[in-house]
């Protein structure tokens, strides 16, 4: 196998790899489970359930992992998420009295 960099979602530390992302690893910095839909190349906040690919089953929760047979790894600079407590302060502000 060869060797590549997992980027996680969450803390966005890399960790090397050498084999493919097992469903149950857990990124080592965050421990955070690393076969999750935020992981995913195909994880897409805007697309029909948060996924490029056609999937047969919902998967409700995108930050634990899953037995989807699509996940692939998402390799490369993702733009950060949105962060939801600034999102929360500027709508208290905006609907504030």
């Amino acid at each position: 196998m060869s060797k590549w960099t997992f980027t996680c979602w969450s803390c966005r530390q890399d960790t090397a790899m050498q084999d493919k992302v097992g469903r149950k690893e857990e990124c080592p910095h965050c421990r955070l489970d690393m076969h999750a839909c935020k992981n995913c190349q195909y994880y897409e906040p805007g697309a029909h359930n948060q996924c490029t690919e056609t999937i047969s089953e919902y998967v409700p929760d995108k930050e634990r992992s899953n037995f989807c047979g699509m996940y692939r790894p998402f390799q490369g600079e993702r733009e950060a998420l949105p962060d939801v407590s600034m999102a929360k302060a500027r709508l208290d502000a905006l609907f504030k009295k």
